[in-house]
């Protein structure tokens, strides 16, 4: 179970300095219900960086690490940005993490490139550190990677996209996380690739963070500006749902085709309803399960992680396409964010 970890007045007075008073911190471990664990009992220490703790995916990357913690008898302590984009938080945390002695640190990098000299520092001071989902960059700023195949992730879905147009021509539109961020970058790249296009056949794209609501208003920008938009990729779920409320505020929901990436339990629910045609799913239990695994290994006797490690994809749909590898809803719900 989960409890608040207190700040000391010293590092609370150095957080609001950072201006980075929205930064979550908790701490788990097998001790944690009975107390029978201390902080001077010589166990592991672990440290999980999410982007956010409210976007549904780094919540059960968050629980794949709690279980794994406490299966392994290690101490495991949380931090979280308040926006997918808080360099500054994920900067902190590190910082606070390493000066609590964490053995390692698992971190899902907001900025791919501004956080490499902080995790820099933690790995001189013989800290391992393990980027989960989102690579660094370059990627060898970390020990190792645990994630998915973000391009193959993107190829799927616009291979399937490409397959149920069925010789049509594609006005497409392409909701993307935001500028920076080599998930969002190689997800985009993916898609086009699979789907035989380039930028020059996208017709509209907008930044969405990954947000609902910020997707439903970047699909009526383009349907402002194209309104005969019928392919729409989309970062993530949240966006697609954002997308689809305003085609179903224009009534297009039925005559325009939907994909993305993820695969969470609420995004296959979408497509099992109908409002997504297919995503690429994703295993974020695995990815923060097998990080806290390779810090315990480390820990005990001093192997190191290295590389990268593919925790796996699979495109889910209800309505599969001639020549495209893909599992129904009932596997996807089975098996959403596993």
């Amino acid at each position: 179970m989960s409890r608040t970890t207190r700040l000391s007045s010293s590092l609370l007075r150095a957080a609001a300095v950072t201006g980075v008073a929205a930064l979550t911190l908790t701490a788990c471990g097998s001790g944690a219900d009975s107390g029978s664990s201390s902080s001077g009992s010589g166990e592991i220490k672990v440290g999980l960086i999410t982007k956010t703790d409210t976007n549904p995916f780094f919540v059960k990357m968050k629980e794949g690490a709690e279980k794994a913690a406490k299966e392994n008898g290690a101490k495991l302590s949380t931090a979280a940005g308040k926006f997918d984009g808080d360099n500054a938080g994920q900067v902190t945390a590190i910082e606070n993490m390493v000066a609590s002695g964490v053995k390692g640190i698992l971190i899902t990098p907001s900025d791919s490139k501004a956080i490499v000299p902080a995790i820099q520092k933690a790995r001189a001071k013989g800290v391992l550190v393990i980027a989960l989902d989102t690579p660094t960059e370059p990627e060898s700023a970390v020990d190792a990677l645990f994630a998915t195949d973000n391009l193959k992730a993107g190829q799927l879905i616009g291979e399937y996209a490409k397959a149920a147009m069925k010789g049509k021509t594609a006005k497409i539109a392409a909701l993307d996380l935001a500028p920076g961020v080599s998930v969002g970058v190689q997800r985009h790249n993916g898609f086009l690739k699979g789907f035989g296009a380039t930028d020059k056949d996208v017709v509209c794209a907008q930044d969405t963070g990954g947000d609902q609501a910020k997707g439903q208003t970047a699909m009526e920008n383009c349907l402002q500006k194209s309104p005969d938009i019928n392919v729409v990729y989309t970062i993530n779920e949240p966006a697609a749902l954002g997308a689809y409320t305003a085609l179903k505020a224009k009534g297009r929901e039925k005559d325009v085709l939907i994909v993305s990436v993820d695969g969470g339990c609420t995004g296959t629910q979408a497509v099992k309803d109908g409002k997504i045609a297919a995503t690429s799913q994703q295993y974020p239990l695995k990815m923060a399960s097998q990080g806290v695994k390779a810090v315990v290994t480390y820990a005990k006797d001093g192997k190191k992680a290295s590389g990268y490690t593919d925790t796996g994809v699979t495109l889910i749909t209800d309505k599969a396409q001639s020549g495209v590898t893909s599992k129904d809803t009932g596997y996807g719900l089975e098996n959403c964010w596993g």
